[in-house]
């Protein structure tokens, strides 16, 4: 396989952890989220938190619900554009199930006609473990196997990198959870009620509020497994590229349950703003990997690869002396 078909393999999957792990950009475990909300109430903030901490209660119990999410980035570069994803999502436990377009994938480079991967694929999540199409093209480099597998908690561990393992800390618990985006939102100061409005045909109710990244930070109960020092390198990060705060805005329907959410973050080089609609609460996520023998480790490519390029580099230097 060449080394332009593993980069290309190798962003377009980065570009979906990006997207996934924005979607797991929310508070803790439900138990901790539970209390936070329950905290909130008590305090007297009024109808507003009531209503947000009774849909959060819902929505935690309803376990799975199908939903269509769209990702707008601007400022990144290659990134830049919509990226949409639709499928179903569990939350206890954690599973994923959806197809995922446009964006990022197109922004890559991963194009079907270059030998690389399509600009529409499926991605499965079960047990921390990603599991992405590659399509027949690039499956022809891979002898075959079709899907790549990404375990994120290994990534992680043998990176060191902050941020991944930040990403792999929310990914462990309720990442895909719009229970978790609702206790984000109890956390926001200002937290409002603006008004009735149709979603889809739909009547809910329209909630907003604004939450700073060291709210986020502190709140989020997953981020406790994550070394101190680490945690402080990814606060710095987040601050140093100018991300202040995110807003965060829920539309409740009449049986309680978010019909719609919307995340929006800016920075000075650029916005990010995730939509989401959900539906089917309840249903069921049941999630199946593929079969082992039909799958190739995301990671273990990767380290292939640097061992071959170090070969390549090291016969040069023979060859020269």
């Amino acid at each position: 396989m060449t080394v332009s078909a593993w980069k290309r393999a190798g962003v377009a999957l980065t570009a979906a952890v990006v997207v996934t792990g924005v979607a797991g950009c929310e508070d803790g475990d439900a138990k901790s989220a539970g209390k936070t909300a329950g905290k909130a109430a008590a305090q007297g903030a009024g109808d507003v938190t009531e209503a947000i901490t009774a849909a959060f209660k819902k929505t935690s119990e309803a376990k799975a619900a199908k939903f269509t999410m769209t990702m707008e980035m601007t400022g990144t570069g290659a990134a830049d554009g919509t990226t949409t994803m639709s499928g179903v999502q569990g939350w206890d436990p954690t599973v994923m199930d959806v197809t995922m377009e446009g964006g990022m994938l197109a922004g890559a480079g991963a194009g079907a006609a270059e030998g690389g991967m399509p600009g529409k694929i499926r991605m499965i999540m079960r047990d921390n473990v990603m599991y992405t199409e590659v399509g027949a093209e690039m499956a022809k480099q891979f002898g075959g196997k079709t899907w790549m597998k990404m375990d994120f908690a290994a990534m992680a561990k043998e990176s060191g990198d902050a941020s991944l393992k930040a990403m792999t800390a929310n990914m462990s618990g309720s990442n895909q959870d719009p229970a978790q985006q609702l206790a984000v939102l109890l956390q926001a100061r200002g937290i409002k009620h603006v008004g009735p409005e149709k979603i889809k045909g739909t009547d809910t109710e329209h909630y907003k509020g604004s939450v700073t990244v060291d709210e986020m930070m502190k709140a989020n109960k997953n981020l406790d497994v994550v070394p101190e020092k680490d945690r402080k390198a990814l606060l710095e990060t987040m601050k140093t590229a100018g991300l202040k705060s995110y807003d965060t805005e829920v539309w409740v329907d009449k049986d309680g349950y978010p019909a719609k959410m919307l995340v929006g973050m800016a920075m000075p080089q650029g916005s990010l703003k995730v939509t989401a609609f959900y539906s089917d609460y309840g249903t069921k996520a049941e999630v199946t990997p593929p079969p082992a023998g039909e799958t190739l480790d995301f990671q273990e490519m990767m380290k292939k690869l640097m061992e071959n390029a170090g070969e390549g580099e090291a016969g040069a230097d023979a060859a020269q002396g």
